[in-house]
């Protein structure tokens, strides 16, 4: 059976720097036989967690707040693989992408995370030419961090400057790399 991996975009621009670089990783995951589902996490409702810990509860199975988060969790579950892709807004992740991955916290609990031993992929843009002047650096390390907190699999990750929209589809060797990670990605 084929591998799962969805790819979570999180530019409030339809087709923004970071998304169309994420497809690339996906378009490298599907060359290799995996089955890719976009997310667009912008186009989402997604609360901000209300540290109320019932996710964590024995007797529910993920977080009591009611919005889109709801039909993500079992997708996420079952995926074998995930591509978080972001543009560098205010010198980290924007807050799309923080609000999922805050919201992520329900997947662990007594029996471990849920995102352990998945493998995951990073797409990221910036408008500076200086990945540590935009706060890519920032976003690497919010990515590293949680990744090994969960015990997954960081693959990898594609990053690069692109401010005006399309400006990564110049950049062929860039998109290439994107598309080799993601066939890493697969595994």
């Amino acid at each position: 059976m084929a591998k799962t991996i969805l790819e979570f975009t999180s530019s409030p621009r339809k087709n923004g720097n970071s998304t169309l670089l994420a497809h690339a990783i996906a378009d490298g995951a599907r060359a290799s036989g995996c089955r890719v589902e976009t997310v667009d996490l912008a186009a989402l409702t997604i609360r901000p967690c209300t540290a109320c810990d019932k996710c964590h509860a024995a007797d529910d199975r993920f977080c009591i707040i009611r919005d889109d988060m709801q039909k993500l969790y079992a997708k996420v579950v079952a995926a074998d693989g995930l591509i978080y892709a972001s543009p560098v807004y205010w010198f980290t992740v924007s807050a799309q992408l923080k609000l999922f991955m805050d919201r992520c916290y329900a997947l662990g609990g007594p029996g471990g995370y849920a995102l352990r031993g998945k493998r995951m992929a990073v797409a990221l843009t910036y408008g500076d030419a200086d990945p540590f002047r935009s706060g890519a650096v920032n976003a690497l390390r919010t990515f590293q961090d949680a990744f090994a907190y969960v015990e997954a699999v960081f693959v990898g990750s594609v990053y690069a400057t692109g401010l005006a929209p399309g400006d990564v589809l110049k950049k062929k060797a860039l998109l290439k790399e994107a598309f080799m990670l993601g066939k890493a990605l697969a595994g």
